[in-house]
């Protein structure tokens, strides 16, 4: 697992290579042409949260209503929905998930645009897909995915962004900007802040995680490898839901990883603090924005959208470290395995 994040920077800059930028710019130079009238992702696990993502972006970027799939209702109840002028994307590190594939084959066949993202490129959902996008993240050692999780998002991104150019390449600017990643990955890894946070949550029996916009997805996919690699009960909630009731729970046993940003998801989750403090809550901020009083995992500052695939790396460094902390082996996690076959 130390060596999957340790390869995030230079996984950034091969998905940033022209032959990537190039093969996914004619990805979303097809989907621009078909004008799709809404998005539907598919995914699961790992993949869920870098869907969620791609969800935010394509209802701030292209202004297009999108949502998560269950795949259950095709696979398990019989439904077949009318997908015709949708554009359905299935994310799967291996791409070996057979209800993901059945939900493409549906989807396909009701008329809708497909599209596989998926680190198999020549995977059952690649092929059943009417197109593929290839993360190029490398073999993944470890059963809890971190650097394809990366992959995808940056990926998501550069297909997003391709859309909304409408001619699928991306803006000189945008290229310029996303290539001071791999650096940025690179000075976030090397902060010891997240490793030196680690004996505080040795024993901790649970934990929360929080964070607003293109942070939420963060938070979830924090909370999800606390839980494979500590097995320590996380809970994830955006920071508004937060404030509806699971504020309760927080206290000062129960510490709180808040994902505060720069942009205007950060500012939000600044109206959540003071409300934690209140609770006496433990809380640790991760992100660009300082806030005055909290502990905090320091990020470089950064476009808010590219924010998530900086705002992880320390959380995977942490759960890591927590997990050896603990006793326990992440690379390891008992009853997971690398695919995960669902209905």
């Amino acid at each position: 697992m130390a060596a999957d994040i340790a390869e995030q920077p230079s996984g950034y800059a091969r998905l940033l290579e022209p032959a990537h930028v190039t093969e996914i710019a004619r990805v979303a130079a097809v989907i621009a042409d078909r004008r799709p009238r809404h998005l539907v992702l598919t995914a699961r696990g790992t993949s869920d949260h870098a869907a969620l993502y791609a969800s935010y972006l394509a209802e701030i970027r292209l202004s297009l209503p999108a949502g998560l799939a269950s795949p259950s209702a095709v696979t398990l109840f019989g439904a077949q929905p009318d997908l015709s002028g949708a554009l359905v994307i299935a994310v799967s590190q291996s791409g070996g998930s057979a209800d993901l594939v059945e939900v493409v084959r549906a989807a396909r066949a009701s008329g809708a645009l497909t599209l596989a993202v998926t680190n198999a490129p020549d995977s059952a959902l690649a092929g059943t897909a009417e197109l593929a996008i290839d993360i190029a993240a490398g073999h993944e050692r470890a059963v809890a995915a971190t650097k394809t999780y990366t992959a995808e998002l940056l990926a998501l991104l550069m297909l997003v962004e391709g859309v909304r150019a409408g001619s699928g390449r991306l803006p000189e600017a945008e290229l310029r900007a996303l290539a001071a990643l791999p650096e940025l990955a690179e000075r976030t890894l090397a902060d010891p802040a997240a490793t030196e946070l680690a004996p505080r949550y040795r024993f901790a029996t649970q934990l929360v995680t929080t964070g607003r916009g293109y942070a939420y997805p963060t938070a979830r996919e924090s909370a999800l490898k606390l839980m494979e690699t500590s097995y320590l009960p996380a809970l994830a909630f955006s920071g508004a839901d937060l404030l509806h009731g699971p504020l309760a729970m927080t206290d000062p046993d129960v510490p709180v990883l808040a994902v505060v940003g720069s942009g205007p998801g950060g500012a939000a989750m600044r109206e959540v603090l003071p409300r934690l403090a209140e609770r006496g809550a433990d809380v640790v901020t991760v992100g660009a924005a300082e806030v005055p009083g909290a502990a905090r995992i320091a990020v470089p500052d950064t476009d808010e959208r590219y924010a998530p695939l900086l705002d992880v790396l320390p959380l995977q460094r942490l759960a890591l470290t927590l997990a050896l902390a603990r006793g326990e082996d992440p690379d390891a996690p008992r009853g997971l395995k690398k695919v995960t076959t669902t209905r």
